[in-house]
């Protein structure tokens, strides 16, 4: 193919198969929502029309994968398909051993409980929720090493999921090698609105925390992403596959974990997956008292089969040119309104910036939590809310935390949605864009006491 040609971001599929879905009553909305306690994780799906709450789990499978589906060996130990799983990872990641768990959460646990012990510090390009509170628990402290850009929703540095390594080495002087277990890092950071980190930049972490002996481990949830984005925009990658790139990035990490829902287009499954010889082997051993046997992990044979099928897709470069594309067209609608969102765009979704958006509401007031909530309303779009109620309390003092961004992700899931999907969600962000004034803050009625952004329910102040 001519790399020089600009092709669209059309689909490179045709539609199979659809699901239909139905289109509820402002007045139905308003009820729903208020039952939801304007938490949109509380609705249900029924009274949804177009679903951007996460693009977890919520991707098209091809026919591919669902034939493979048909292929489970549901076998309690050594089923085939965790084999050809372990032989996919090893060939298009590069890690040595895997472990598979029920979704990155798992992987998650093992690691943080293995690696991490009281009082450590967890450096990272901006936390991830889960992530982040698995740390915690464990008793470690992440602290954040991501470049300045990345907390400016203006700013358009290509790569602002970058490490600042002066943070970073600033970090393992003053607490010591014996006291850093890992570096986290993710490809794309979710948080900072799903932007990549260069392949220089992850090099160059590399050479130092090699020069400490400091491991990395990976959160590889959307690394086929980030690799598209290096082909890109990083210089000396255009003429190099995505898949090539992938393997590139994973093999300067240590060990990953991965929630395959993302990238790798499954409704269920994830894995650790490390080089360690002895790391290895306690997490076989703890995967078999949290998930399951060491060969099944959380899943199902049929999902394992699914799994190996959607990584080897996920680095088409193809299905990435129509996957990123589709948000692009997205943003690209959003920008020309002048709509403030977060730029450059990313990969996964459109992240409005609701500081911006709602300026009449402090963050005390939750105004991504309230426009995500004013969006379903107006539409019935569903969004989540990435902003204060995201970020939780500090844990020494007990007041939340207020982060630079406070935002609304709209999370565009692999496979499912039109270009015309794309024109509903512009045009309803614009409408109660024209009517912002009227949005009201919300106060917090209820609130867990992990991950709070989940359950948490408000009323309109």
């Amino acid at each position: 193919m001519d790399k020089t040609i600009k092709h669209s971001w059309a689909e490179p599929f045709k539609i199979k198969m659809v699901e239909p879905v139905f289109i509820t009553t402002e007045e139905h909305r308003k009820k729903a929502i208020l039952k939801a306690g304007h938490n949109t994780f509380l609705l249900h799906s029924d009274d949804v029309y177009i679903d951007l709450l996460t693009d977890s789990g919520t991707s098209a499978m091809s026919d591919r994968q669902w034939a493979g589906m048909m292929m489970g060996d549901e076998a309690y130990a050594g089923s085939k398909n965790f084999y050809h799983l372990e032989e996919t990872i090893q060939s298009y990641y590069g890690y040595k051993h895997l472990i598979p768990t029920h979704q990155g959460r798992g992987a998650e646990h093992i690691l943080s409980q293995i690696m991490i012990k009281q009082g450590d510090i967890i450096p990272g390009n901006m936390y991830f929720t889960t992530t982040k509170l698995h740390q915690e628990l464990a008793g470690g402290k992440f602290m954040d090493i991501i470049i300045d850009e990345a907390h400016d929703p203006e700013s358009m540095h290509p790569f602002k999921g970058n490490v600042n390594l002066k943070k970073l080495e600033a970090i393992i002087k003053e607490y010591g090698v014996d006291r850093i277990p890992y570096v986290s890092i993710s490809t794309t950071v979710n948080m900072a609105g799903g932007q990549p980190i260069s392949m220089e930049n992850l090099k160059a972490t590399r050479a130092l925390t090699a020069k400490y002996g400091i491991k990395i481990i990976h959160d590889m949830t959307r690394v086929a992403e980030n690799a598209f984005m290096i082909q890109q925009k990083e210089e000396g990658y255009q003429d190099k596959s995505v898949a090539e790139i992938t393997k590139e990035l994973c093999l300067l990490t240590d060990g990953a974990t991965m929630s395959a829902k993302k990238d790798a287009m499954v409704n269920i499954g994830g894995f650790l997956a490390i080089n360690d010889d002895d790391i290895f082997e306690e997490a076989r051993n703890m995967v078999v008292i949290y998930e399951g046997l060491h060969t099944y992990g959380g899943m199902a044979g049929r999902d394992m089969e699914a799994l190996a099928l959607g990584i080897k897709e996920s680095v088409q470069d193809d299905h990435m040119r129509a996957r990123v594309g589709q948000v692009h067209y997205l943003g690209q609608k959003l920008i020309d309104a002048d709509i403030p969102i977060v730029n450059p765009v990313g990969t996964h979704g459109i992240f409005i910036d609701a500081k911006k958006f709602l300026p009449h509401l402090t963050q005390d007031e939750f105004p991504a939590q309230a426009l995500a909530s004013a969006l379903y309303i107006d539409s019935g779009v569903r969004a989540m809310e990435r902003g204060v109620v995201s970020a939780g309390r500090n844990k020494e003092t007990g007041a939340h935390n207020y982060p630079n961004l406070e935002l609304v992700r709209l999370t565009i899931p692999r496979r499912v949605y039109t270009q015309a999907h794309m024109d509903v969600i512009a045009e309803s962000v614009e409408c109660i864009y024209s009517q912002r004034n009227s949005i009201k803050g919300l106060k917090m009625t209820y609130e867990p006491k992990y991950l709070r952004f989940f359950q948490a329910k408000f009323e309109e102040i």
